[in-house]
C-alpha cells in the first residue's frame, strides 16, 4: 500500500504535469483534480492528510494551542481548526471550518468565537464574488459585506496557523517543480497571492518566496527544513516545512511569537 507521504508526492507530480489551472489550493498534500464525470457520484470516504496541534509561544511561554485537521474526498477538501488559549493567558477559544470545492475555489468558510464572546462569521460565494456575513452575538442581526474578491482568494484568518500551511502548499504547487527528487523552487523570487482575513473583513496581497533549505533546532533537535518567507503590510512571517511538506515552525519576529508543531 502506498504511504501517505508517497500519496503527497504523487498528487503534486500529477498537478504539475497537468498544469495549475485545475489545482486545489492544498497543493503539496491534498490536491484534487476535478473530474466532471464523477461529480454526481457518491463521494468516497474522506482521507485525513494532516492533523495534529501547534503550540503558540510568546516570549518563551506557551500561551495557546491550535488543534487542526485537513481532509479530502472526491468533492473537495476541508480544513478545520480549534484555537484555545492556555491557563494564565487571556482566555479565548475559537473554531474555523474551511471548505474548498473540487476545482480549488472557496466553497464555504465559517469561524465561531466560543469564548469570551459569541461572534460568528460566514464567507461564501455570491455570484462571481465573495460575501461575508458577521454576527457580533447570536441575538444581533448579521452585518453583511460584499467583497470584490474571487472565489480563488485564500483565507488567512487570525489565530488559525494551519491556514498558513495551506497557503504554503498552494505556493509550492504553483511556483515550484517536483518530479522525483526534492522540490525545486526559484530562490527568493516573490509570488503575490490574494488573501482575506475574515476577522477584520480585510483583504491583502501576501508575498511568498522560497528562501532555501535551512538547518534549525526545534525542541533541541536539529533538522534541515524548507524555508518560506511571507511578507505583507500586516507583517512578515517565516515558515519551515519538512520534506513531507508538513509545517513544523512559524516565526513572527515583530510579535515575539513562535508556532511549533507538537
Amino acid at each position: 500500500m502506498q504511504s501517505r507521504d508517497g500519496m503527497r508526492r504523487a498528487w503534486l507530480k500529477q498537478i504539475l504535469v497537468r498544469g495549475c489551472s485545475t489545482l486545489l489550493p492544498l497543493a503539496a498534500g491534498i490536491m484534487l483534480l476535478s473530474d466532471p464525470a464523477t461529480a454526481d457520484k457518491k463521494p468516497a470516504a474522506a482521507t485525513t492528510v494532516d492533523s495534529g496541534s501547534f503550540a503558540v509561544i510568546m516570549g518563551g511561554q506557551r500561551v495557546a494551542t491550535e488543534t487542526f485537521s485537513i481532509s479530502q474526498d472526491s468533492r473537495g477538501s476541508s480544513v478545520t481548526s480549534r484555537f484555545k488559549s492556555q491557563a494564565g493567558a487571556e482566555k479565548a477559544e475559537q473554531t474555523s471550518d474551511l471548505e474548498l470545492s473540487g476545482n480549488g475555489d472557496l466553497y464555504h468558510y465559517e469561524w465561531k468565537e466560543i469564548s469570551p464572546g459569541q461572534a460568528h462569521a460566514v464567507v461564501e460565494l455570491d455570484g462571481n464574488f465573495l460575501i461575508e456575513r458577521a454576527w457580533r452575538s447570536p441575538a444581533e442581526k448579521a452585518l453583511e459585506q460584499p467583497l470584490l474578491l474571487p472565489a480563488s482568494t485564500s483565507i488567512l484568518d487570525d489565530y488559525f496557523f494551519v491556514q498558513r500551511e495551506v497557503l504554503a502548499w498552494r505556493y509550492l504547487a504553483t511556483s515550484c517543480k517536483h518530479e522525483t527528487g526534492p522540490i525545486e523552487c526559484p530562490l527568493k523570487q516573490k509570488q503575490q497571492m490574494g488573501t482575506l482575513n475574515p476577522h477584520v473583513r480585510a483583504s491583502q496581497s501576501v508575498g511568498v518566496a522560497y528562501a532555501g533549505r535551512e538547518k534549525i533546532k526545534i525542541r533541541g533537535v536539529e533538522q534541515e527544513l524548507i524555508r518560506l518567507d511571507m511578507s505583507a503590510d500586516s507583517g512578515d512571517w517565516s515558515l519551515w516545512l519538512d520534506d513531507t511538506l508538513k509545517l513544523q515552525r512559524i516565526l513572527v519576529p515583530a510579535e515575539n511569537t513562535e508556532v511549533v508543531r507538537d
